[in-house]
């Protein structure tokens, strides 16, 4: 066997090299030529021309083991080797004879009935096989035979022979399950064992080489070799995948699966079964005449091992494992090479999902050593089996907190141990250096072309390294992390943010729910200034009082000048109106206010927060967050009381939305309203020099707090509205005057107020009807005609009311209320309108009462005769309720003429009913009468 050049992958690793005839044991004067071989659980066959079969172990296939020669006959070269394991048996052909041996060749061979010029056989391949039965199909002149063995007790073997078809110039067999493929000088066919019909699946040119026919594993697929092109086609013959194309036309073609290996002109090629991909070559160097003979395990038991024969010289190659391939590739830190094994392996299903997550992993930690740290953690987030922790030494210096979460796994130590960031930037650029000395002096380097090109600099590679573990640990924040290792993905994830003075970032991670630990970064934030992420941080971590001490620190840092306003900032740009530093402040103080339940610590950091924005020290006060509401005792007494704005507002929400009814909140509320109405309207009286849109705007003030004012002095009952009135008994608030009035229940000032200070007949009038009293009228009409205090009387106001309720007045009452004054021509109309009523409604009662009258003396004539009615007993008569004779005894009769007796009256009285069951209380019977019939 000739050397072997460095291939760019390895399929298949030699093992050993036999020689046959050493091995046996014969002389050098009689050559052994090898003419066929087959490989079988671990056991190797080899036929010669000289008519031996030899056969040797593989049990250990670095050191194959001579087990036994037999001789089949001198002048029977031996062509082909088919092992029959279900029966066991081996089934040779020789000189066109075909015989049948034992596995061991412990027994002489048998000839295998009178057949002769056998030209080619094959053994049938299905899924599920007999395992005491095989079938072969053997092409004898031009018949096609099926030949079926049965293995019986004490090694008997039933052999059945039927004929297929008639098929002339066989050359190669296959038989996969129900199909027998026939290959010809001319072309291929396909047969069906059962029943003999047959289809040409296609036909070769003149000029083609010799076909073959090669079952792949698998079962149901078959390569036909089209001079150096193989068709892969199913058991049907239709193609299927793609066609391999050879270099050479192969004279052996052998299959380990994913492989498919051919053998000819001096080497032997490895293609990959699924995309016809040339992997290896194998050269050989051959001594006498022959071909290259290439074998291996059809049945499937060993599919590791493959056999190359010469004509004096055989040699074991196995499989290379699929991780053997992948670690060859990264020891050459051919990196895309390994990437491309692993996609193949993973899509052939030849390594296991641990184990692809095991690669992607070494593959990661390589290219981070390399500095090609995006790659790096691409791989990393592929391996599901890689632990965040693993990448805790690149951050942190050991020993630290989380040493011990760091697991130790070897990867193959291919890559030195973790160590931190910088040690591993400097390496890698010592590399880069030793490898750009390397390339000057012509020696080739497996350092990366890009970096020698164009070397980074040390602080770029540093960025990108942190940046890219950054992306690691925010995806493996994503995962179910033990908390340990939870807590050192955020606390670190924090250093790294804080290295790049990634402020966004930090304060993101510091506000969500995080597993960072306060202790590892407390004072690394106060020494960098990162006051506003500690708080977060504080918060987070439900530390208020820390919290809260930073936001007010910052707050006054701000308003102060000390720092530069984030309205100026980016880092503003995230919300939804820029604000100022200082409100940013408060905005966040006030979340974690809204939340507290502890009265000191709201009500220590309430005034600040107030000073900046009042309606966030409304929304702490008010909040429905927090488990525990604040002591509104406490809460009144601590608000400023030049903050009325606050005062009030909580004292609403107390009312209103709380319920409370402790009449001194209610008072406070009403006069804390009635105060704030009365510096309103004086406002508005000093500044009316304004331009239109600024009256507009305090009009619009004005109304809304005396609409508040009023609303609430209506609405309530719990307040002193004594206290009130001494509040605006000065002012010019005749309205709510009035509403005060009316609670007191002074209806004449109530009356005076809204007839003659407000002018409101409407009011006056709707408070007259509540009243619900006329002489309520009278007493307005006199206020309307007789206004004192210099003004004029109020005639329109007057007529109109007794126009609205004239009719229902005392005339003579208003008759003496009517001013002398007063022109006759506006009231004549009312006055006789309202005397003609009064006449109406006299007559109108003169009237019900005389009907009044006339039914009740209808009714009494009715009772009169009732009493004055007639019966008739005699001595059959019964008593209608107990069906008793009557006859002396005492009776009573019912307005409907039943008749019951005395003892069933006596009982029935309580029920008020008659003996028919009629009741006399519901059921009342009149005698319709002339007045009632009318």
């Amino acid at each position: 066997m000739g050397s072997q050049p460095p291939a760019s992958r390895a399929a298949l690793e030699h093992l050993a090299t036999l020689d046959p005839a050493a091995l046996a044991g014969l002389p050098v004067s009689s050559p052994l030529t090898v003419r066929s071989a087959a490989v079988s659980a671990h056991l190797l066959y080899l036929g010669t021309g000289g008519g031996k079969l030899l056969l040797f172990s593989l049990q250990d296939p670095s050191t194959p083991e001579f087990l036994r020669l037999l001789p089949i006959g001198a002048t029977l070269p031996v062509s082909a080797i088919v092992p029959l394991p279900s029966v066991a048996r081996l089934l040779v052909l020789a000189d066109g004879l075909l015989l049948l041996a034992d596995p061991l060749l412990s027994r002489p061979v048998r000839r295998l009935g009178s057949l002769r010029s056998v030209t080619a056989v094959a053994a049938r391949r299905v899924v599920l096989a007999d395992p005491s039965s095989c079938s072969v199909a053997i092409s004898v002149g031009k018949k096609l035979l099926r030949v079926d063995f049965t293995l019986h007790d004490a090694d008997e073997l039933d052999v059945q022979t039927r004929e297929i078809a008639s098929v002339e110039g066989v050359k190669a067999l296959a038989w996969v399950d129900d199909s027998v493929f026939v290959a010809t000088a001319t072309g291929y066919s396909l047969y069906s064992s059962t029943n003999g019909q047959g289809v040409d699946i296609f036909s070769l040119p003149e000029s083609a080489g010799h076909p073959r026919v090669k079952p792949l594993s698998g079962g149901d697929e078959v390569m036909l070799l089209v001079d150096n092109v193989g068709v892969v086609v199913d058991r049907f013959g239709q193609p299927v995948g793609s066609s391999l194309v050879f270099s050479t036309t192969p004279d052996y073609i052998a299959e380990v699966f994913p492989y498919v290996i051919v053998a000819g002109d001096s080497k032997v090629d490895v293609y990959r079964r699924r995309n016809a991909a040339h992997l290896q070559t194998i050269p050989v160097a051959r001594t006498g005449q022959g071909v290259l003979i290439v074998a291996g395990d059809d049945d499937g038991i060993d599919t590791e091992l493959v056999v190359i024969a010469t004509t004096y010289k055989v040699f074991c190659y196995r499989k290379v494992s699929a991780l053997e391939q992948i670690k060859a590739s990264l020891r050459r830190k051919n990196y895309k090479e390994a990437i491309s094994l692993l996609e193949e392996f993973e899509s052939d299903g030849e390594i296991s999902k641990d184990m692809i997550s095991f690669v992607h992993a070494q593959l990661g930690f390589l290219l981070f050593f390399d500095l090609r740290f995006e790659d790096a953690v691409n791989h990393f987030l592929l391996s599901e089996t890689m632990q965040p922790s693993e990448v805790f030494p690149f951050i942190m210096r050991d020993p630290n907190r989380w040493s011990d979460l760091v697991p130790r796994k070897r990867y193959w130590g291919l890559h030195p141990p973790p160590k931190p960031l910088e040690e591993v930037i400097d390496d890698g650029l010592v590399t880069v250096q030793q490898a750009l000395f390397l390339k000057k002096a012509g020696v080739d380097t497996v350092v990366d072309e890009d970096f020698l090109s164009n070397p980074p600099s040390r602080a770029d590679l540093l960025e990108l390294a942190i940046r890219n573990i950054i992306r690691y640990l925010c995806a493996s924040r994503m995962k179910n992390l033990p908390s340990p290792e939870m807590e050192g993905v955020d606390t670190l994830l924090m250093y790294l943010y804080r290295a790049l003075h990634l402020v966004d970032d930090m304060e993101k991670l510091a506000s969500s729910q995080n597993s960072c630990i306060v202790d590892e970064l407390e004072s690394l934030l106060d020494d960098s200034g990162h006051l506003r992420t500690l708080a977060f941080l504080y918060g987070s971590k439900g530390m208020c009082s820390k919290a809260l001490s930073i936001w007010r620190v910052l707050a006054r840092n701000y308003s102060a000048g000390l720092w530069k306003d984030l309205s100026e900032n980016d880092s503003c740009g995230t919300l939804v109106t820029k604000r100022s530093g200082e409100e940013i402040a408060a905005v966040e103080a006030a979340k974690i206010l809204k939340a507290l339940s502890d009265e000191d610590l709201v009500l220590e950091h309430l005034g600040w927060v107030a000073d900046i924005d009042q309606d966030l020290a409304i929304a702490v006060l008010t909040s429905e967050t927090r488990e525990n509401q604040l002591s509104p005792e406490k809460v009144v007494a601590s608000v400023d009381a030049e903050k009325v704005v606050i005062h009030q507002r909580y004292l609403q929400w107390l009312i209103e939305g709380q319920g409370c009814d402790d009449p001194h909140y209610h008072t406070s509320y009403a006069l804390s309203l009635a105060k704030s109405a009365i510096e309103a309207v004086d406002m508005e009286s000093k500044y009316r020099g304004k331009d239109d849109s600024e009256i507009d705007s305090d009009a619009q003030f004005v109304y809304s707090v005396r609409e508040s004012l009023q609303l609430f002095l209506q609405a309530s009952d719990l307040y002193d509205p004594e206290d009130v009135l001494d509040v605006i008994a000065e002012s010019e608030l005749w309205l709510e005057k009035a509403i005060l009035y009316r609670k007191m229940g002074q209806e004449n000032i109530v009356l005076q107020i809204l007839a003659l200070k407000l002018e409101d007949s409407e009011a006056a009038e709707q408070y007259c009807a509540e009243i619900g009293r006329d002489d309520a009228y009278i007493q307005l009409l006199g206020l309307y005609l007789d206004p004192q205090n210099g003004k004029e009387p109020m005639f329109t106001a007057a007529v109109r009311l007794l126009h609205n309720h004239g009719e229902s007045l005392d005339p003579i009452q208003v008759l003496e209320k009517l001013s002398p004054d007063m022109p006759l021509q506006l009231a004549s109309d009312t006055i006789l309108r309202t005397l003609r009523a009064r006449v109406h409604h006299h007559r109108q009662g003169q009237i019900v009462h005389n009907l009044s009258r006339a039914t009740n003396l209808d009714v009494r004539l009715t009772r009169l005769e009732e009493r004055s009615r007639h019966v008739q007993l005699t001595d059959e008569s019964i008593c209608d309720s107990c069906r008793a004779r009557l006859g002396t005894k005492l009776f009573a009769m019912y307005p409907n003429d039943s008749v019951v007796c005395y003892r069933c009256y006596r009982s029935q009285q309580g029920e008020s009913s008659s003996g028919h069951g009629r009741s006399m209380r519901k059921d009342v019977i009149f005698k319709q009468s002339w007045l009632v019939s009318r």
